[in-house]
């Protein structure tokens, strides 16, 4: 199986979930992992599995200002950077089409802009990697519109448009710029939703495919395949999504009329 081993790596959203599953498994596999989140409590638990392989830098990545003292932080622990995995992020619905502004903001403050602000507090580390890789979580959500989605859809798809255009930018460089969609993953996050998850994976399980497909260097990662397939197929052919699958789903029946 590929697998990555002997580099130093970023782990952002490392407190539980996708983030935490991926601490472990690089860590296991003889890297030297910087494991970030806000809640340090949970960070330190998690450095005791493995302390000499795992540093922690507690950072909200959505708080542009606490950003900017966290490039000295790093440059503390590591003076270059092989790869960053980008895991930070939330979700929360839009129900009934309430459109409440500051529920966007804080979905883009996590999901796009806590991208961005990791990219670029860690591109002077990775620039002096030889062979430096940025990846972030996005989600097979972005592929085809779902109802209540609007914030959290808008704000994977608006990452993959940016991930797409870093990579466009830095075409002349070594950076590897990955996109990773997982579809439902078992984590706290995913514990809130109340609808059914078809092809439910464990947090382990999506660790796995990122190593094996950032090992295998792939510029997109979707996974489970069982998903990721008919979602891209019905991505081609929006029409056919909208006509078939969205009446099953959609929960709305009249417009608010206050």
């Amino acid at each position: 199986m590929a697998e990555i081993r002997d580099k130093t790596l970023w782990i952002t959203g490392a407190s539980s979930g996708i983030g935490r599953a991926l601490v472990l498994r690089l860590a296991d596999h003889n890297n030297f992992v910087i494991a970030s989140g806000r809640r340090r409590e949970a960070l330190a638990e998690l450095q005791q599995f493995a302390p000499t392989r795992i540093r922690i830098l507690d950072c909200d990545v959505a708080d542009d200002s606490a950003m900017a003292s966290t490039f000295e932080r790093l440059k503390d622990l590591t003076d270059h950077l092989d790869g960053v995995i980008a895991c930070a992020g939330t979700c929360e619905y839009d129900n009934d089409l309430q459109l409440e502004t500051a529920m966007y903001r804080r979905v883009f403050d996590a999901n796009f802009f806590g991208v961005v602000n990791t990219l670029r507090c860690a591109l002077p580390l990775l620039a002096a990697s030889k062979s430096p890789l940025f990846a972030a979580l996005g989600s097979l959500s972005s592929v085809v519109p779902f109802p209540r989605a609007e914030a959290y859809g808008s704000s994977k798809a608006a990452l993959d448009y940016f991930l797409a255009s870093v990579r466009a930018d830095t075409c002349h460089t070594n950076l590897k710029v990955v996109l990773v969609r997982p579809g439902f993953v078992d984590t706290p996050l995913t514990a809130q939703n109340d609808f059914d998850m078809p092809f439910l994976i464990s947090a382990e399980q999506a660790a796995e495919y990122i190593e094996v497909g950032l090992a295998r260097r792939k510029s997109i990662i979707d996974f489970p395949l069982r998903l990721s397939l008919p979602l891209r197929f019905l991505g081609f052919f929006r029409s056919l999504w909208f006509r078939f699958c969205t009446p099953k789903i959609s929960r709305i029946r009249t417009l608010r009329k206050s």
